[in-house]
């Protein structure tokens, strides 16, 4: 069992022709299911700021609309994944084993991905590929 992990979540676009990312958070959590927590709660946190409750007070009315048909919806996807168990279940089961977990959802501009890895495993070479989630 793996006791401490290194969760980071980053955003990348392209500027100038280039991809670049934007650190969002790092987090050292101390338990696998702190890590866990950490993981959600920043999904949650990018889907609330990509897509905020239209009844909130701070949005004329009509100011947020739906998204397009056919077009990524980001937020819609990193709910998804914060609530479903089973997928919860397969990344704590893979961060136990000291894989490495990747979580991403994209739009047309922007990839969101979020991290997660035992630091033991960060000092050992790693002879397992990473575990890569889709969450569409």
């Amino acid at each position: 069992m793996h006791d401490e992990f290194l969760c980071h979540v980053t955003a990348y676009g392209v500027c100038d022709g280039r991809r670049i990312g934007v650190p969002l958070g790092t987090y050292r959590a101390p338990t696998l299911a702190l890590a866990l927590w950490w993981l959600r709660d920043r999904a949650s946190w990018i889907a609330e700021r990509l897509d905020p409750l239209p009844e909130s007070p701070h949005y004329p009315k009509g100011a947020l609309v739906p998204v397009a048909a056919g077009v990524p919806d980001v937020p819609r996807l990193l709910r998804r994944w914060c609530a479903d168990a089973a997928q919860q279940g397969l990344v704590a089961d893979e961060l136990a084993v000291g894989r490495l977990v990747r979580i991403a959802a994209s739009d047309d501009t922007t990839e969101y991905e979020l991290l997660a890895e035992s630091v033991d495993a960060l000092r050992m070479q790693r002879t397992v590929p990473p575990l890569v989630v889709p969450v569409a």
